[in-house]
């Protein structure tokens, strides 16, 4: 009789559990975040007053160096913009290319630069590395780079 009463639970609250159908539905907004610190190309008023970064140079040659040397080089930038530059990450193109951004933002007409050291150690002959900024200008990417000829010391 137990054995009955169990049983006859246990298929009452899988039936009353199981039951997953509800007449309710949620509705999702798919409505855009606006989001004033990012550019869009649809509002061109906004644009104007956006940062704009512009570098002295935006490819710098290290010349020749042997294999194994670390290179350090500094590209220059200024916000020629009307709004505080935020750099929000700054990437090398491979594991030997390590740059170092301001985090802090960069008033109009404010100067700053970013610091990027390679290193040769495992490479030879030409390397074209870049260094790619994500920062809120428009367009939002920015890219340098470094070039140079890495030397393999004769044995």
């Amino acid at each position: 009789m137990k054995k009955v009463f169990w049983l006859a639970s246990i298929v009452f609250i899988a039936a009353v559990g199981c039951n997953t159908a509800s007449t309710e539905t949620e509705e999702v907004s798919t409505d855009l975040v606006n989001n004033p610190n990012s550019a869009s190309e649809d509002n061109a008023e906004d644009a104007e007053n956006l940062p704009k970064i512009e570098f002295e140079e935006t490819v710098i040659d290290f010349g020749e160096i042997s294999q194994g040397e670390k290179v350090k080089q500094r590209f220059r930038f200024k916000n020629t913009g009307k709004s505080n530059l935020i750099i929000s990450n700054a990437s090398g193109s491979c594991g030997c290319t390590v740059p170092l951004w301001p985090k802090q933002p960069i008033k109009p007409g404010q100067e700053g630069e970013i610091e990027v050291v390679f290193n040769s150690n495992g490479k030879q002959g030409r390397v074209h590395n870049t260094v790619t900024l994500i920062a809120n200008t428009m367009p939002n990417k920015t890219v340098v780079a470094l070039k140079g000829d890495v030397i393999v010391p004769n044995k």
